[in-house]
């Protein structure tokens, strides 16, 4: 095992790839981490107030959501790279393990995020797609950007990260999915997508009520998710793994209220696509000849920054950037122009001949790019145009020209500071045996946190093996709490039982809550609607707590009171109702979750009625309830 483990991550590690995929998966993540913050931000005072609104915990909590925003707002576009993934490392962890959100608002998906931010640190995330690339071209600017190689960086950045955060949650669920009777019936994916409080807006009966594409949904996530961590490398079998997952994760996104479990594990797919498409993209979108010409004072260092930062940003590949001194005499429409003034502005010259100068040039530089085009437009509005020009004259007539000397030669470029850079680059490249060695170890001490998780869960928790009945194995016991709590912490490996037969056995009731308006009507909460439905925006974490934590199979009075009082005095807020004097009532309906396939079953639980089982009032900005003792009993 350790032998076959050394000799993959052997070859791996010496194997260069291009950094497309790494990239991609950057900017993922950190859009996904950006979502997720926008969302905290909205609901700060539900989540984070023990009283939304009237008793504020955490007065700051939006100053910290906001610097964490800026930090994920980095990752996006590859900005101080190093500093920006510790920063969000850190983020995490404290959000997750010091505040209500683990207890009371657990996303699904932040020990997962977590992981993948633990792996961010040592991946080489600003070689593609990054403000950090541009940097280090920006630190050298008498090189033409012609010069700048494509980077490569090692295969192991790609895979090694799949492995441990796709493959070891793919097969500790597996594991937990063999003692559920509903996946064992293949009704796995069917279940929850009939579960009024679990789905989307998207109406996904047409296939709900498919049996056969039901069940072979199902059994194919379970092989699937079993057989990933063994066979997603294989060349052969990589597509297919791509595409099951991807489907998968889609289906996930697009037809429950969990998106950012969805979107977060989607994000790793860019890991996953075989190194080829994105040559053969590459190749698609690249034009096949310039539509523009531009021509620049090769040594002017003002110039050449310019050049290298409109060259970065065109994708497309569609304007050509030449040194005006050797190539000008080349094109007869620029014979009319001394080689002087040539030198005093940007010239252009596109297809057909016309010759653009100054701002003009900017423009078209703008326009031809074709995602720039509306920048292009702005530019050239009446007003927005004399203004520009201005600014432009300003800066172009007191540029200074500098002769090429010793530091165009042998330029000092902006160092490369990562942790991938340190460890891959340097220590990989000049000791790739040792440093095989020592990734295989760390590795197998991953697996061995994983199978500690795994067995304890999957295992001991399932068939209700108290090991502290036995002084050894209770120092086991012990010995196996303490990892589980550090590698969930800082590594986000946790189990992943989600969903189960011990979630939905008896969860045959719901509540959603209901207020009178001031003339006397009742109205519905934005909150919960009259089918059942958690509304938009209350999904992700906010569908958590109130769906797995305030309303179970056996409802806990304590906690739904609780969670009531949070959500009329957030969503009472919210709409403008005042809570010194507000009356919400708390209904009822009966619903259904079996483990064999029923026929329209979304539609039945929707379709169910509701019934009024108690009242809650707030007066004076305190709350009152007139509940039943038990709910589970109505």
């Amino acid at each position: 095992m350790y032998e076959f483990l050394y000799s993959k991550i052997l070859a791996l590690s010496t194997q260069r790839v291009p950094a497309t995929g790494i990239g991609v998966f950057r900017i993922f993540y950190g859009l996904v981490c950006l979502q997720e913050i926008i969302f905290l931000f909205y609901f700060n005072h539900l989540i984070f107030d023990p009283i939304p609104y009237i008793d504020v915990e955490f007065p700051t909590i939006t100053f910290f959501l906001s610097l964490w925003g800026i930090i994920a707002s980095f990752i996006v576009v590859g900005y101080r790279y190093q500093f920006a993934v510790t920063c969000n490392y850190i983020f995490w962890i404290i959000f997750v393990n010091f505040t209500v959100m683990q207890r009371d608002f657990d996303g699904g998906f932040d020990l997962f995020m977590t992981g993948a931010g633990f792996f961010l640190l040592f991946m080489p995330g600003d070689r593609a797609f990054s403000l950090d690339s541009l940097r280090y071209k920006l630190s050298t600017p008498f090189i033409h950007y012609s010069e700048y190689v494509k980077p490569t960086v090692s295969a192991l950045a790609y895979y090694l990260p799949v492995f441990v955060c796709l493959g070891f949650l793919y097969f500790d669920s597996d594991i937990h999915k063999v003692f559920a009777e509903h996946w064992r019936n293949g009704l796995g994916a069917w279940l929850p997508s009939t579960q009024p409080y679990y789905v989307s807006a998207l109406d996904m009966s047409v296939f709900l009520n498919n049996e056969l594409l039901q069940k072979m949904i199902g059994y194919t996530i379970m092989v699937f998710q079993f057989t990933f961590m063994f066979f997603f490398s294989d060349r052969r079998l990589r597509v297919l793994y791509l595409l099951i997952g991807i489907g998968l994760h889609l289906g996930i996104t697009l037809s429950l209220n969990i998106y950012p479990f969805g979107l977060g594990m989607l994000s790793f797919y860019a890991l996953l696509i075989p190194f080829a498409w994105w040559r053969c993209l590459s190749h698609q979108i690249t034009a096949r000849q310039p539509v523009l010409t531009v021509f620049y004072d090769r040594q002017c260092p003002l110039c050449n920054r310019t050049i290298l930062i409109f060259n970065h940003f065109d994708i497309f590949k569609r304007i050509d950037f030449r040194n005006a001194q050797d190539y000008a005499s080349e094109y007869s429409a620029l014979s009319t122009i001394d080689s002087q003034t040539l030198l005093t502005d940007l010239y252009a010259l596109d297809q057909h001949n016309k010759i653009y100068s100054g701002l003009d040039t900017y423009i078209q530089i703008c326009l031809k790019m074709g995602y720039l085009f509306p920048v292009g437009l702005f530019l050239s509005l009446p007003g927005i145009y004399q203004l520009a020009s201005a600014k432009y004259r300003a800066i172009a007539d007191t540029r200074t020209r500098l002769a090429c000397d010793t530091r165009c030669i042998a330029p000092e470029p902006l160092k490369n500071n990562s942790l991938y850079d340190a460890l891959f680059e340097q220590y990989g490249t000049h000791k790739p045996k040792a440093f095989a060695r020592k990734i295989t170890k760390i590795t197998v001490a991953l697996l061995i946190l994983q199978l500690n998780c795994s067995l304890h869960y999957g295992l001991l928790y399932r068939f209700h093996i108290d090991l502290n009945q036995n002084p050894v194995t209770a120092i086991i016991a012990k010995g196996s709490n303490a990892l589980l709590m550090v590698s969930r912490i800082f590594l986000g490996i946790a189990p992943h039982a989600l969903y189960l037969h011990d979630h939905f056995a008896g969860y045959d009731r719901i509540l959603a809550i209901t207020y009178i308006d001031t003339k006397g009507n009742e109205q519905w909460l934005p909150f919960v609607n009259e089918e059942g439905r958690l509304l938009a925006p209350n999904w992700g974490r906010v569908q958590s707590m109130w769906a797995n934590i305030a309303v179970t199979p056996t409802i806990d009075d304590q906690r739904v009171r609780k969670f009531i009082m949070k959500v009329t005095a957030f969503w009472g807020e919210q709409i403008g109702l005042d809570l010194n004097n507000a009356l919400f009532q708390i209904k009822l309906k009966k619903i259904d979750a079996p483990s064999h396939w029923v026929y329209d079953q979304l539609h039945k639980n929707m379709a169910a009625p509701w019934v009024t089982v108690g009242t809650v009032k707030w007066t004076n900005k305190v709350i009152f309830y007139d509940l039943p003792h038990d709910m589970n009993s109505q």
